[in-house]
């Protein structure tokens, strides 16, 4: 099991020669989603080897260009690949209408289903669970409708302490009773849980803000987080023109991650006015010191928040 996230694109609405617009891998415990999929996702995925056709849910924040645009031609490649296997996408109301009338002009049936869930409500929400993971929306504060993402591991189980249930001589039948929380009764005696078993590795969060001014309606989504991506389009220096678009500078990522307690935090979708994300990560990081500034093709595994 793992729980990484890949940076297919870093920049905002003008693509450059070092930044994709927005596109992010996500890998959940065997689980393959795509968060927006800007100009350019699929060959970003090609080119940091990643297989197209696993992924099975892509969720896109809103409808704006640089948040979608590569997603027909994602699909088409799926199709053109042979995909069997059902994709569900998640996003606005008109976003099935727009992808539908992409295919349909192409005058070919897709050879696979695609589903469509319509986001409407506002308030965090539940869109997707297993048994091994929780996806939930949020709504965020944009010249239009857009909403983030919170992707969640489901509580893990308890390990077993090998040495103990040795020494008990336990048999492998009694095993799944233990990692279920279960005391075990043996001869007449209550054999008590605790002593068998080892609490479990704490449960990774991770959130996606894509563009926003920083607001209060978003707060508690993201509180607590392990991980956050959260939008830093302008420095300080460009603070009016973040107000005037409904962005957010490095600085108020920073301040929000920092509010909300959040462990770790990763600012994008880059300005391509910058040339570096230097000043960006020099601001968010004079406040939140665990900052990372996001680089297309770079890796973040939750469990050692380190590159790889």
């Amino acid at each position: 099991m793992s729980f990484s996230v890949c940076i297919l694109g870093s920049g905002a609405a003008l693509p450059t020669g070092k930044r994709n617009p927005t596109a992010q891998y996500i890998e959940c415990n065997n689980r393959h989603i795509l968060i927006d999929c800007g100009e350019g996702t699929q060959l970003q995925l090609r080119k940091f080897g990643i297989k197209l056709q696993r992924i099975t849910h892509i969720l896109i924040s809103h409808l704006h260009g640089d948040h979608f645009f590569g997603l027909p031609g994602l699909i088409s490649s799926m199709h053109l690949l042979g995909r069997t296997r059902g994709l569900t996408v998640y996003g606005p109301p008109e976003l099935q209408q727009l992808i539908t009338s992409f295919i349909d002009v192409g005058g070919h049936k897709l050879c696979f289903d695609v589903q469509f869930v319509q986001l409407e409500t506002k308030s965090l929400q539940t869109i997707f669970e297993d048994r091994l993971i929780e996806i939930k929306s949020f709504a965020l504060k944009h010249r239009i409708p857009t909403w983030g993402y919170r992707i969640e591991e489901k509580p893990k189980p308890l390990h077993l302490n090998a040495a103990a249930i040795k020494e008990a001589g336990l048999l492998l039948e009694d095993l799944p009773k233990l990692k279920a929380g279960m005391d075990l009764v043996k001869d007449g005696r209550v054999l008590k849980n605790k002593k068998f078993t080892i609490p479990p590795s704490p449960s990774l969060h991770y959130v996606f803000c894509s563009d926003t001014k920083p607001w209060t309606g978003y707060e508690s989504a993201i509180e607590n987080a392990h991980l956050m991506y959260h939008e830093a389009t302008f420095t300080e220096q460009h603070a009016a023109r973040a107000k005037q678009t409904y962005h957010s500078t490095a600085k108020q990522a920073a301040q929000m991650a920092e509010k909300m307690k959040v462990q770790h935090l990763i600012i994008g979708h880059f300005s391509s006015r910058y040339e570096t994300s230097e000043q960006h990560l020099l601001e968010a990081k004079s406040i939140f010191p665990n900052t990372i500034a996001a680089e297309d093709g770079e890796w973040i595994d939750l469990e050692k928040l380190s590159y790889f």
